[in-house]
């Protein structure tokens, strides 16, 4: 901090991060024209220094002072952590001729690495924490160039100042970034991104010195890394955390710094982090502990770092209990704290404003806060903690009442839900073992001309949802067409699909989804217990967002008696009846409609996870009863939910498989079970994987080139695996050599008589030329390692654990 210029005190009240895609998803339509070179990059900087602007008006108008930094500027176009490793120049070896001469990426080498192009794959992606958002993995490795890149970051600051406000900018902190890469493709072995970041620290104090510069009184670095267990021996961690934020705060020229810690507590690491000189440190008091009297030491003390109290949940949708809230805040007051009030996490996981929800019942309405309400209540707390309870009464008093509502209200506790769920026993969950199911099914026929081919291709479950199915939809919604009408162009759909699907070549089936606006939003809505928005977006990586759910009640299917009505089977019984190959039917895990939904949190998610389990066990039921002998349950959220810290990890995992097996259980052996699991570090949760018991277990692995067949294969994993070979992510098609290259990779992980091809995921957000084009590849590409695979003798061939399978 420069020694000249008077220190600013931090703002008592603040948020971490607010929603940057827009109210109507402006930022990703402008990001989605500019891409498909319908407009000029001009035209998407323009869009976007709009947005911001207009943040920062809607957070003044909520409360939040324009000229005190209380405003984060943090406004990714596509993910923060890019942002981060761009302003750093930290350039991947097989990008680095997007590099000018000075070694930064402007704006359009930053898409490059988020989407790749012709010739070269994106960076890797994987879920955030415990939540539903992706971050591109940054690629470091020892020879790795960093220059500071603070071009974008002094912008923002600049305009803001132009516009009336004093803004926070935010950055990825060092330890986070570097424990959140991967090593690069030329790294190695054995080499740790951290142990770069001597060389990194200088970059840093560089980009700072040039906020400071900028007119910046404070800067955000985020440090979410910190509350998970790590690969990373834990004193080296707390070393690398000492080293690197003593030296930033030595530096002489430079902001005041807050250091954020969402979604977890620090343990350990609060006192170092603490110790270190920064200036104002943020816990998550959500998720996280409030700091024992012992810990509170560490925030006393005119050098000591404000205590940045993240009281209000960033990462869910209820309103707090303003009135408790308060207490504990009351309580590090009265220790003699220094306290500001925020949120636990960054609100760009909820969206941005419950009062559009016109359509919600308003007394469920009522219990809800998005993030134009959660600014409200850090205002309240804060004015109530420096004014009193008495200054905040009102406000106190709205919200006890809401609480008391919601837990009285109708449907909150149905008692025949509970009762059914009681009374499920260990005998109910699971099926044969693995080796009797695949002794039935290999005797049975899933086709009319007999038994599916060695290497059967299939693809995950959706289809392009083209604008004329979402035109439909609109208009079945509105009344504009007729439910008889929509029916008959949702069964012409899924005829076109599926005979794409028989012209392609492809072994197993799909019926497109086209009834599906999303493959969660679709089962809440037929699912007591359950609520959709109609603007409720929220990011999920890029310019892709989704509407979670609010899952406000006990769970069953809609319709009369405790079992309700099918929903599912008529559309898929529709396809299978236009051909003689297999059609998967197509539902979502239990676990994923919890993880992408806003969850109740009045009772343990286990308890919620069985609800929905025997839903969806129902819904498996009726498929099978219908003739459907592939039934595929998708969990790709399973790692989303897993407590980052390990000793949490068991009690989760025995639960979360568990409402799996349990929605799977039932069927006979010759039904042949299926999930899907995608983005995110499966390595992690492999026995739980295993665990699951699905006959077949598709899984994202393009990006990663296939590094997750490395952990199966050490587990023992022995059922039917389909490692992704195309990167649905991604707009770029994949060759047919690139996918022969991934299949080569997988068969010497995987033996052939277990091995599927697929894509990474739902072809839901590809266009259809792409997706053609693609599929003819991978079904082009199965075929060329079927017929290696079945090399006679002495001839080049593909070999999987030293034999030839």
């Amino acid at each position: 901090m420069s020694t000249t210029t008077p220190a600013a005190p931090f703002p008592a009240a603040t948020i971490t991060g607010y929603p940057r895609i827009g109210r109507r998803r402006e930022l990703k339509k402008a990001l989605e024209s500019y891409w498909a070179g319908r407009s000029t990059r001009e035209e998407l900087e323009t869009t976007a220094a709009e947005l911001q602007l207009a943040t920062y008006r809607r957070l003044v108008e909520l409360g939040l002072g324009a000229d005190d930094s209380s405003l984060p500027a943090e406004f990714a176009l596509y993910d923060q952590v890019l942002d981060t490793t761009v302003a750093l120049g930290a350039v991947p070896t097989r990008f680095a001729d997007l590099a000018d001469a000075e070694g930064r990426l402007d704006l359009d080498a930053g898409f490059v690495l988020a989407r790749g192009d012709a010739g070269r794959a994106p960076l890797e992606m994987t879920k955030w924490f415990d939540t539903n958002y992706h971050y591109l993995v940054p690629e470091i490795g020892p020879t790795t160039p960093f220059t500071a890149s603070a071009g974008r970051l002094v912008a923002d600051v600049r305009r803001a100042a132009e516009h009336g406000f004093t803004v926070r900018p935010v950055l990825v902190g060092p330890v986070s970034l570097l424990l959140l890469a991967k090593a690069d493709d030329d790294a190695p072995a054995g080499f740790d991104p951290l142990q770069r970041l001597g060389d990194v620290l200088p970059v840093y104090a560089q980009l700072l010195s040039e906020l400071a510069a900028a007119g910046a009184e404070w800067v955000q670095l985020e440090e979410p890394a910190l509350v998970a267990d790590q690969d990373v021996p834990a004193e080296q961690v707390a070393a690398a955390v000492r080293g690197a934020y003593t030296a930033l705060t030595a530096a002489a020229e430079r902001p005041q710094l807050l250091v954020t810690t969402s979604y977890g507590s620090l343990a350990s690491l609060l006192r170092p982090l603490a110790g270190s000189g920064v200036e104002a440190l943020h816990l998550d008091l959500v998720k996280g502990a409030v700091p024992s009297a012992e810990e509170l030491e560490l925030f006393r003390g005119e050098d000591a770092p404000v205590l940045v109290a993240g009281a209000v949940d960033g990462h869910n949708i209820w309103r707090a209990d303003l009135g408790g809230r308060l207490g504990r805040l009351e309580e590090l007051a009265r220790a003699g704290v220094r306290v500001s009030v925020a949120s636990s996490t960054s609100l760009f996981h909820v969206p941005h404003d419950v009062a559009e929800e016109t359509q919600l019942d308003p007394v469920l309405r009522s219990w809800l806060a998005f993030a134009d309400q959660k600014v409200g209540e850090i205002v309240t707390l804060s004015r109530g903690l420096a004014a009193g309870r008495d200054a905040v009464a009102e406000q106190l008093a709205e919200a006890a009442e809401a609480r008391r509502t919601r837990a009285g209200a109708p449907g909150v506790r149905d008692a025949a839900v509970r009762e059914r769920a009681a009374s499920v026993t260990a005998a109910e969950i699971g099926r044969a073992p693995a080796e009797v199911r695949r002794a039935a099914q290999e005797g049975r026929s899933f086709t009319a001309s007999g038994p599916l081919p060695l290497l059967p291709t299939t693809t995950i479950g959706s289809y392009p949802q083209t604008p004329e199915v979402r035109a439909q939809r609109a208009k079945a919604r509105s009344g504009a067409v007729t439910p008889e009408a929509y029916d008959r162009f949702l069964r012409e759909e899924i005829e076109r699909v599926i005979r794409l699907q028989e012209e392609l070549g492809l072994d197993v089936l799909v019926h497109g989804e086209a009834e599906r606006n999303d493959m969660v939003q679709y089962f809440a809505e037929h699912l007591d217990g359950f609520a959709t928005t109609v603007h409720g977006w929220v990011q999920s990586y890029g310019s892709r967002c989704t509407r979670p759910s609010i899952l406000w009640g006990d769970v069953s299917r809609e319709g009369e008696g405790l079992r309700g009505e099918a929903f599912t089977v008529p559309w898929i019984s529709h396809a299978q009846s236009l051909t003689d190959k297999p059609v998967k039917g197509m539902l979502t895990g239990p676990v994923t409609i919890l993880a992408w939904s806003f969850v109740r949190d009045d009772q343990p998610l286990g308890e919620t996870a069985n609800q929905v389990a025997l839903a969806l066990r129902d819904e498996v039921l009726d498929l099978e009863a219908a003739g459907i002998g592939i039934i595929q349950v998708d969990e790709p959220a399973l790692r989303e939910l897993l407590p980052l810290r390990r000793g949490d990890q068991p009690a989760y995992l025995a639960w979360s498989v568990d409402s799996f097996r349990l929605a799977t259980s039932g069927v006979r052996d010759e039904t042949q079970v299926h999930t899907h699991l995608c983005y995110s570090e499966f390595g992690e949760v492999v026995d739980a994987i295993d665990g699951l018991d699905a006959d077949v277990t598709s899984i994202e692995a393009a990006r990663s080139r296939m590094e997750v067949l490395t952990d199966l294969e050490a587990a023992g994993f022995s059922r039917g695996i389909g490692p992704g070979v195309w990167d649905i992510h991604s707009p770029r098609v994949p060759s047919q050599e690139e996918i022969e290259q991934l299949l080569e990779r997988a068969l010497e992980h995987v033996p052939a008589r277990t091995l599927w091809v697929n894509p990474d995921c739902g072809l839901k957000t590809r266009g259809y030329e792409e997706t053609k084009a693609s599929l003819e590849h991978l079904v082009a590409a199965a075929r060329t390692a079927r017929e290696r695979v079945a090399q006679p003798a002495g001839r080049p061939l593909i070999v999987q654990h030293g034999s030839r399978v």
